[in-house]
């Protein structure tokens, strides 16, 4: 995703393109290797989406399963996209100013089903360039 400094707002933009590419996995159809985007009659809100019981139980196994950006200081709950911290990207990758070459090292730090990460990517001249977010969910 294209940088911007405000991660809940780029959370959520990415949620809504997901969303409108219908490139989730929809439990309702129940047909495996399929996305959402294979179906005609998918949801056509969120809320129609999250009505589902099946959806509820197995998620969407995309970023649609994460619903809030944890704030400085917060706990990781269920659904949260915790950022990187600078402690972190120090210890796995030993520097503080990760780029996309460090995606393999932050990789782990994503360890608990239905809790996302998230990371700030930089240029080779340090600048902010994209936001790397990952993780996983679903059953």
């Amino acid at each position: 995703m294209e940088y911007q400094p405000d991660l809940s707002k780029a959370l959520d933009e990415l949620r809504a393109r997901i969303f409108a590419e219908g490139d989730y996995w929809w439990a309702e159809p129940s047909e495996i290797g399929k996305s959402a985007s294979d179906y005609p009659d998918r949801p056509r809100t969120e809320e129609e989406l999250w009505s589902s019981e099946s959806v509820q139980e197995s998620g969407t196994h995309s970023i649609l399963d994460m619903q809030e950006m944890l704030r400085p200081g917060g706990k990781p709950d269920y659904g949260t996209v915790e950022p990187v911290s600078e402690a972190e990207a120090l210890q796995c990758a030993g520097v503080t100013t990760l780029t996309r070459a460090h995606v393999e090292k932050i990789a782990d730090l994503a360890t608990q089903r239905w809790f996302g990460r998230c990371a700030v990517l930089h240029d080779d001249a340090g600048q902010p360039a994209e936001i790397y977010f990952w993780g996983f969910s679903g059953d």
